[in-house]
């Protein structure tokens, strides 16, 4: 039996056995949004069925329907969710709302929580879907309870598509490119994963490919050849099944391009009078990306007027940096969707199934040049830096399968039953991931060539196969009730949540066996210099051998969680003035997190390595009630105003409870798990005031308070070379500010013209404890990831003949803290980033869209500082992209 089976067979029995002790399908008139086919303005006519749902919404909720997302432009959810209040995006992958980092946000599909193939996080990064799936976009910013307690800064529901009414059919080409873009490095890519070879070396040999112990599990003898020879022999003939053809090749890169198709209709069917629909849509993108990159360690004790230049012997002598290093990255992706809807309705009552299905692959090269003058490392001094060439290939998917329904009973009082059961399954591979390292020698800062020494590790091969499955199932039930002045809804609802991760790494080194071997001398030849791992090298050279660490060092680790849970709601209105609503949940939650390893082969190795302690601090096991109320005052058709306050609570990542290392790709540092990690408490509070006009305009004022206990925060410490990051629970924080958004018309400066945007202002404190601050060298501060400011302003145009549309799109953010300092380092802050983008789409007929979407008109780039010098900085370049699309 293999050891991934032996894995995951622990993932299931181990984890669930420990946790034993989961809208109407279609398009309704009042559901569809962006259908709507409006005299007037494209925007605001579309908009209006958005106002009406956020106005009808119990709880503070803010919407973003398909129409304005093409506006913008944007390509998936996480950059249009950017353009929401409060909202802000970070790496292009993750939300953070009204200033709270990822942890504190979550999503849904369609209602229904689903995995995510993160490799690094619980939170779905929601670049991977798509904006030709989304119909709408909700953010519920003030918990409500029908919803999960694991609840901070908002949750978003992505709502897919919905099965048209009628027959449409489409299709969408578009090309793109970037400034940065021009030239880049491609490779001939190995996508066969770990070699099988290795794959039965590692219960073969116990994990140890040394000499010895192949000596030993094979019973080698000495006879015409030693068997020291011939072990050497078979732990050379491992290493040679290693992918070594990739060296890199200066290239002009080819455009970006997307193409998608889509058809729908609907049937009336005679024998019970129903109607049957569908909808099936499919998208192929490949987008190639280059930057120029930095990443540093800031001197503990940095000289005034310190140089942040490497290039003379001053510079090293005054340097603001420990290391310093430069790199180049090139990056191509392919992105497959696809989307199947099928669906039912008949009266009252409707039944569907969705599938999705998202493929993500990502190719990534580098070259990046290290210098550490603290260690005599550098160009311009010590004639010397180390040199790396890294290529990461890695795939993304997210299978799922979705059933729903929706019925209301006319003859039973109009109770209502709506219902999901989805089944989804997030998995990530890194067939290839392989890191070659070198040391350049130069004189007077021209290079005279590249060696190895005999250091361990010179080429580092890693295969990575993390799998999340998921079970969502629940339901709601409604009884509307109707008194003298009074309107009652009572609710009532279920969800249960199964899920199961198992994350392995199987890595192995290349070590030079030698003493230092020159392996290039020509510069012309050093983006090919990890050729130099030919069959001939290796015999004179090398040796293999596998890396499996053990905690706290361990990378592989296996999770099991588990949900129930029930509330009960009531949505009660007066006279049609007063709204008030709220209720109660009850969620019980059981998970077990444990880092594992591949050197299980036995039953004796899996009793020892998960040991009843193990198991113990590795599990978590709490239930509580979450309490939710809104208050609503309603001011006829001109005004409303809420008030909202609800109980919540926010848990560490599966991965951060591990005692496990990994490399976080959205800080580049080698970030630890903590098993001693709590969980976060938080009461939200929210006032809002919303104004609507009768010509559609509208504006909200909003505050909002958040008291937090336990908030987990990130720190930075210094290893030899780079920082490390850990996890921590502060005492208490804090979360407070105001927002504004509005929808203004225009009409009376230039016909056409109309403004929207939003603008948060805010401020946090958290407080660590001292006795758990470590070397902190902030114990107040403001919460990681959080913003003083976010700004997003739109300012857009639509022709009266409706041939043409454009709108300026402006986004910025506050500087916030991405880990917090120790040592006396202070805090690194991502610093603000202006984003100003434009659009402009002419409608030549009823079935034609052309559009033109410009990208980063101010070609900023994004930088974190830390002591106001710059530790990490990358290039964006500004980007142009040109759509077709025609509606059949």
């Amino acid at each position: 039996m293999s050891n991934q089976y032996k894995l995951k067979k622990v993932a299931y029995s181990v984890g669930l056995g420990l946790l034993v002790s989961a809208g109407s399908t279609f398009a309704q008139e009042s559901q569809v949004m962006e259908e709507v086919v409006a005299t007037g303005s494209r925007l605001q006519g579309t908009a209006a069925a958005v106002i009406e749902e956020r106005k009808n919404q119990a709880f503070v909720a803010d919407i973003l329907g398909s129409e304005q997302i093409s506006r913008t432009g944007d390509s998936d959810a996480a950059s249009a969710l950017r353009r929401v209040t409060g909202l802000t995006l970070v790496d292009g992958k993750f939300i953070y709302v009204r200033g709270l980092g990822q942890r504190y946000s979550s999503a849904r599909l369609n209602g229904a929580s689903i995995p995510s193939p993160d490799l690094t996080r619980n939170v779905i990064p929601l670049d991977i879907f798509p904006a030709n799936v989304i119909e709408s976009l909700s953010v519920q910013k003030a918990y409500s309870p029908n919803m999960p307690a694991a609840f901070g800064g908002g949750n978003v529901d992505i709502r897919t598509k919905a099965i048209p009414t009628e027959f449409v059919a489409g299709i969408q080409v578009a090309v793109e490119g970037n400034t940065n873009n021009s030239d880049g490095y491609t490779y001939n890519r190995d996508e066969n994963g770990i070699p099988q070879a290795l794959t039965d070396a590692i219960p073969q040999y116990r994990g140890n490919f040394g000499l010895a112990s192949i000596i030993s599990q094979d019973n080698l003898v000495s006879g015409d050849t030693s068997a020291a020879d011939q072990a050497s022999a078979v732990n050379k003939t491992l290493a040679k099944s290693l992918p070594r053809n990739l060296a890199l090749k200066d290239e002009s890169l080819d455009p970006n391009y997307s193409a998608q198709a889509f058809i729908g209709n609907s049937f009336d069917e005679e024998y019970f009078g129903g109607q049957i629909g569908f909808l099936a849509s499919l998208a192929y993108d490949s987008k190639w990306t280059y930057s120029d990159r930095s990443n540093a360690v800031t001197s503990a004790t940095p000289v005034d007027n310190c140089s942040t230049e490497l290039a003379t012997a001053d510079d090293i002598l005054n340097t603001c940096y420990d290391t310093y290093a430069e790199s180049e990255m090139t990056t191509e992706e392919e992105r497959v969707n696809g989307l199947f809807s099928v669906g039912y309705k008949l009266d009252t009552h409707s039944i569907s199934y969705t599938k999705i299905y998202i493929e993500d692959n990502e190719d990534e090269s580098e070259i990046s040049i290290f210098q550490n003058p603290s260690q005599n490392i550098s160009i311009a001094v010590d004639n010397e830096a180390d040199r790396t060439h890294s290529f990461v290939y890695e795939e993304r998917t997210l299978d799922v399968d979705q059933f729903r329904g929706q019925h209301t009973f006319l003859d039973y009082m109009g109770v209502g039953v709506d219902w999901q059961y989805t089944e989804s399954r997030a998995e990530t591979e890194n067939p290839l991931n392989v890191q070659y390292e070198f040391t350049d020698t130069f004189d007077n800062g021209t290079y005279t060539g590249s060696l190895i020494d005999g250091a361990q590790g010179r080429a580092n091969y890693q295969f990575v196969d993390m799998e999340d499955n998921m079970k969502s199932w629940g339901g709601n039930v409604t009884l509307p009730l109707t008194f003298k002045d009074l309107e009652v809804e009572l609710k009532g609802g279920w969800d249960f949540i199964d899920r199961a991760r198992i994350y392995t790494t199987s890595s192995f080194f290349l070590d030079n066996n030698r003493s230092t071997t020159l392996v290039n001398d020509d510069i012309s030849n050093v983006l090919s210099i990890t050729n130099y791992l030919t069959d001939e090298f290796i015999d004179d050279n090398m040796l293999i051998s596998f890396n499996e660490p053990i905690a706290p060092e361990a990378d592989d680790y296996l999770a099991a969680q588990k949900i129930d849970a029930g509330y009960a709601a009531f949505d009660v209105f007066y006279k049609g003035i007063w709204r008030i609503s709220g209720g109660l949940r009850y969620e019980a939650f059981k998970q077990v997190s444990l880092s594992s390893s591949s050197l299980i082969f036995t039953e004796e190795d899996l009793n020892n390595f998960y040991s009843e302690d193990d198991i113990l601090n590795g599990t978590v096991n709490d239930d509580d009630f979450y309490p939710a109320l809104s208050l609503t005052y309603i001011g006829g058709d001109d005004y409303q105003l809420r008030f909202g306050y609800g109980e919540t609570v926010v848990r560490p990542d599966l991965r951060e409870v591990v005692p496990v290392a990994y490399d976080d790709p959205l800080t580049d540092i080698r970030t630890f798990g903590n098993a001693t990690l709590s969980s976060t408490t938080l009461k939200n509070y929210d006032l809002r005031y919303e104004l609507y006009f009768d010509d559609g305009d509208n504006l909200a004022f909003s505050a909002f308070y958040k008291d937090i206990t336990n908030p987990i925060e990130t720190t930075l410490s210094v290893g030899d070379a780079s920082y490390t990051a850990n996890f921590t629970n502060g005492d208490t924080g804090e979360v407070y500010g105001v927002e504004a958004e509005w929808l203004y018309d225009l009409s009376w400066v230039s016909d056409g013209f109309f403004t929207s945007g939003n603008i948060t202002l805010s401020d946090s404190e958290v407080v660590v404890d001292a006795a758990s601050a470590g070397n902190l060298t902030n114990t107040e501060k403001r919460m990681t990831g959080h913003s003083q400011y976010v700004v997003n302003m739109q300012l857009s145009y639509d022709s009266a003949n409706g041939n043409h549309s454009g709108s300026l799109v402006y986004n910025v953010f506050g500087e916030r803290i991405i880990a917090s300092g120790i040592n006396g380092r202070e805090d690194a802050y991502e610093q603000p980033f202006n984003s100003l983008d434009a659009t402009y789409s002419y409608f030549p007929d009823f079935n034609t869209t052309v559009k033109l979407t410009l990208k980063n008109l101010l070609g900023e780039d994004q930088e974190v500082t830390q002591d106001g010098i710059d530790v990490r900085t990358r290039s964006i370049g500004t980007t142009v992209k040109l759509s077709y699309r025609y509606d059949f």
